[in-house]
């Protein structure tokens, strides 16, 4: 490890946390509300977040009262995919313990919100219950690998899906602190020559690091976004090998000009007998090399930024042992979420459902959860959750799609083909109140937005168009904004930058626009770049592909035009 004058806090808590035990099993005891913040920091590794109400922050102080702590849960669901128990399982631990709702994230897999410190033991043992575990699902560690969400059949699907989960395997931490403070296991005695991690070290990783599987052609799951991407090549029924993109990232700070969104860029072809320790090598490269001095440079983005693609490639092959052959050229034809009713040849057939800002609740107008919770009860489907936040009820006979459909249409629940094409393109990060980096609405406001949007697109007669708009509460890009074709990220209180021009395909990064506009005028900032979209965009052109080809210059002009 680096000296420690010159390495962040963080990296001091790691390195003193025992691999990641801290003092969470003692504080789990001590009565109070809340974790210190070194526990904090060690508790990400476990999958919980310490949040509080923001909110109530301001009534709160003014009383003298502590903040109203709870904690968020995210599981690790490789690939997104899980029985009806399990599914179920989530679903009444979100009643019993959580703020009454599920959301679906980013990354295919499930938070619960709003668990009190003393009930978070056993909210994370009854997740253990069904075999799904939290350890992953935050922290500097390799967080939940996905993959497109579609139920395709056969051995080449069969194949991927037997090395996603390889590579988790491979990749997740082995530390026994896990079982030990939420599973009362027993503390295990290493042998001498042994180690409790034998990828992370004592320090794990200078950042958080993500992996996505792809099947080429297929972009669904939005690879380039990740540190590393994972496309898998056909030959006839078995998988031919996989591509790897590697330097992809999200994050930016919007004070430090320096950060940036990156895309991944294409590094090498490995056989799948290669595949597993060949990702491993490049883990622990970043591991190796990655910033640990400042958390803002920290993502493997940045290291490839700084050394060159070529000299990163030579340290993988290096830790690997062995040259590796160049890429293979990929070529998308989609990007869009597998939503709708779908039967294949043998008469299975799945329904992909739509919903919005990845929020499974009841509301006063649609019980969509209580529904939920009935058809996956009765039918019992496979659950796969995708990357764009929405729910596929697999496995499922023609019949019980049929029955599906009647039973969301009686409760008042729109099927992904009710919606319009715009809604189901969207995204948002969860924001206020409980993210505590959050410095502007999203999830909450996002409804009234993407109505405005929608009647501007109907007014101009785009009402059939395809636009993906995704709204975050920050800058660190959790719904993947700056891949969007209009992107919406939180600068300050109900102000927000825009970022327009990235392609349907995801390999294309959107532009800054406009920096600071008020909530209210964020369609109205857009609406004059729509009507010229409307007049003057090509045949099939997206709008995407239309501010990127007219460029920010002239979208500008239309703009100020607009608003003298």
């Amino acid at each position: 490890m680096a000296d420690e004058k010159n390495v962040s806090k963080v990296e001091l808590i790691k390195e003193a946390s025992n691999h990641l035990r801290g003092t969470i099993a003692e504080a789990l005891q001590d009565g109070t509300s809340h974790f210190s913040e070194e526990n904090f920091q060690v508790l990400k590794f476990h999958g919980v977040y310490q949040q509080d109400n923001r909110d109530l922050r301001k009534a709160l102080k003014k009383e003298g009262k502590e903040r109203a702590y709870s904690m968020m849960i995210r599981a690790r669901i490789p690939g997104g995919v899980l029985n009806a128990e399990q599914y179920l399982q989530f679903d009444r631990l979100a009643d019993l313990y959580g703020s009454g709702s599920l959301r679906i994230t980013t990354r295919q897999t499930f938070q619960l919100h709003g668990v009190l410190k003393h009930n978070l033991k056993e909210t994370i043992r009854s997740i253990n219950e069904v075999l799904i575990t939290t350890l992953g699902g935050c922290g500097d560690q390799v967080r939940n690998t996905i993959c497109c969400a579609a139920p395709h059949h056969g051995p080449f699907y069969d194949e991927v899906r037997a090395d996603l989960l390889a590579v988790v395997d491979r990749l997740s931490a082995k530390t026994h602190a896990y079982h030990e403070i939420w599973l009362d296991g027993e503390k295990v005695t290493l042998d001498e020559d042994e180690t409790e991690e034998p990828v992370y070290g004592r320090t794990y990783l200078p950042r958080k690091f993500k992996l996505a599987f792809a099947y080429e052609g297929d972009n669904c799951s939005d690879i380039y976004s990740n540190d590393i991407g994972i496309v898998a090549h056909r030959d006839g029924d078995a998988v031919a090998g996989y591509t790897l993109v590697v330097g992809g990232g999200m994050g930016r700070t919007a004070s430090d000009k320096n950060t940036h969104p990156a895309l991944a860029k294409p590094l090498a072809f490995v056989t799948r007998d290669q595949l597993v320790d060949v990702c491993t090598a490049i883990v622990k490269v970043q591991r190796d090399h990655g910033n640990r001095v400042d958390r803002k440079f920290a993502r493997m983005k940045y290291l490839i930024e700084a050394k060159g693609l070529d000299w990163f490639k030579a340290q993988v092959e290096a830790v690997y042992g062995a040259k590796l052959l160049p890429p293979r050229n990929l070529v998308w034809h989609s990007s869009a979420d597998h939503l709708g009713r779908h039967v294949d040849e043998n008469g299975k057939g799945y329904l992909g459902l739509f919903i919005a800002s990845g929020r499974i609740r009841d509301t006063d107008e649609v019980p969509l959860k209580t529904v939920l919770r009935e058809i996956v009860q009765t039918y019992r489907p496979v659950i796969r959750l995708t990357t764009q936040q929405n729910l596929l009820l697999t496995e499922l006979s023609v019949e019980a799609l049929d029955e599906i459909e009647q039973k969301l249409r009686a409760a008042g629940i729109h099927l992904a083909s009710e919606f319009p094409p715009t809604r189901l393109a969207s995204m948002t990060c969860v924001a206020l109140p409980t993210c505590g980096l959050a410095i502007a609405e999203s999830e909450r406001v996002f409804p009234a937005v993407i109505r405005q949007f929608e009647s501007v697109l109907e007014e101009l007669g785009l009402a059939e168009e395809s636009i993906s708009v995704r709204m975050t509460g920050c800058a660190n890009g959790c719904a993947r904004p700056y891949i969007a074709e209009i992107g919406f990220v939180g600068r300050a209180l109900g102000k927000y930058d825009v970022f327009l021009g990235a392609n349907a395909e995801g390999t294309r990064l959107n532009q800054l626009f406009k920096e600071m506009v008020p909530l209210d005028n964020l369609v109205d900032t857009v609406r004059p770049l729509l009507k010229a979209y409307a007049e003057e965009r090509l045949p099939n052109e997206r709008f995407g592909d239309f501010c990127h080809r007219v460029g920010l210059e002239r979208l500008r002009e239309l703009e100020s035009i607009s608003v003298g």
